[in-house]
């Protein structure tokens, strides 16, 4: 019998910060401020979503912004930040590093500073309540001016002693250039931060390359279309570059057609380190450990290859050493364990 996977130890680095939510949350919230969910988030189904043309992006996006736009208190912050810990204790998550562009919630929450020490905050008290390592990646949005990007970094290097670890870049990465933001993360990796800019999901490998080259990426969110590339998946196992890989929604948004169509098996045989993450579970209607059990029903992963992705994600991770090595004895622990 197969072990449980949601009893396998494991990082959690892609999961953003509204996409995290709940979708019974979402209905309460929307009820509590009149917010009118269209019917694709009021269905209990995660809705039909593609984003590999313009229109399809549009409106993933305009689904997020309406969600997003049900967090305007801090208690609502706070609610968030200790739901997806649960959830993600749930999944076996022992640290997790959570994403957001606090330029998102600074309106309803006082401006950008006081935005990011509440987001902080409840990090800190989900953390301590529920017992899961958490810290917070600021990520800059790439369809704005790469001057708000700069000012971004400035803000995550200021907090890095409050919990911030990384510098991101999200959104189409089909628009606008990676270089553009290449001052933002020099600001950030020059304050300590980790570079995890998205790449290699809705573009192919070039976007990934892009990454490396101009942005000095130390993780990519997504990577997964460097399986096109035999060179440049040399190049990431080389360097240990790990590729936050979100198989669920790379099926939701239309990358790929089926679950077994995600190059999982490309990248692992490869070498390339992988950190799976549920991306936005709001939208995509699974979580941590689903996306562990497609790798065992859809490209047969045995039991000994779920609990190396788990190391990948741990060694991946910005956990301090103590939280590392404990997971990873806990691994080792899941592995013999009986099945």
């Amino acid at each position: 019998m197969a072990r449980d996977v949601h009893l396998l130890p494991k990082a959690h680095l892609h999961l953003h910060f509204t996409g995290s939510m709940r979708p019974a949350t979402l209905l309460e919230l929307a009820d509590k401020y009149g917010v009118h969910l269209p019917e694709a988030l009021r269905s209990g189904e995660p809705p039909k979503l593609r984003a590999t043309d313009e229109r399809g992006w549009f409106r993933f996006q305009r689904l997020y912004d309406i969600a997003r736009s049900c967090l305007r208190e801090p208690e609502d912050i706070q609610r968030l930040v200790r739901e997806t810990a649960e959830e993600d204790v749930r999944d076996g998550a022992g640290w997790l590093e959570i994403q957001v562009d606090p330029t998102s919630y600074a309106p309803r929450l006082g401006g950008l500073i006081p935005a990011l020490e509440i987001i902080l905050d409840a990090v800190e008290t989900a953390s301590r309540d529920t017992g899961l390592g958490m810290r917070v990646l600021v990520a800059a949005n790439r369809m704005k001016h790469p001057l708000e990007a700069r000012t971004l970094a400035r803000l995550a290097v200021r907090f890095a002693d409050r919990g911030v670890i990384g510098f991101g870049l999200s959104n189409d990465e089909r628009r606008g250039l990676a270089r553009d933001f290449d001052r933002a993360f020099a600001i950030a990796r020059d304050g300590g931060l980790l570079a995890a800019p998205h790449g290699g999901e809705l573009s192919g490998p070039s976007s990934v390359r892009d990454c490396l080259d101009d942005l000095g990426a130390q993780r990519v969110g997504h990577g997964v279309r460097a399986a096109e590339d035999p060179r440049l998946l040399s190049r990431l196992a080389e360097r240990g570059v790990t590729c936050e890989v979100c198989p669920s929604s790379n099926v939701a948004l239309g990358v790929y057609e089926k679950p077994e169509d995600v190059p999982l098996r490309t990248l692992y045989d490869a070498g390339v380190p992988m950190a799976l993450g549920a991306d936005d579970p709001l939208l995509f209607g699974s979580r941590l450990a689903a996306q562990y059990e497609l790798a065992r029903e859809h490209h047969g992963f045995t039991d000994a290859e779920l609990a190396e992705l788990a190391r990948q994600s741990v060694r991946g991770s910005a956990a301090p050493k103590e939280v590392a090595e404990r997971l990873l004895a806990d691994i080792d622990g899941w592995l013999v364990a009986a099945g």
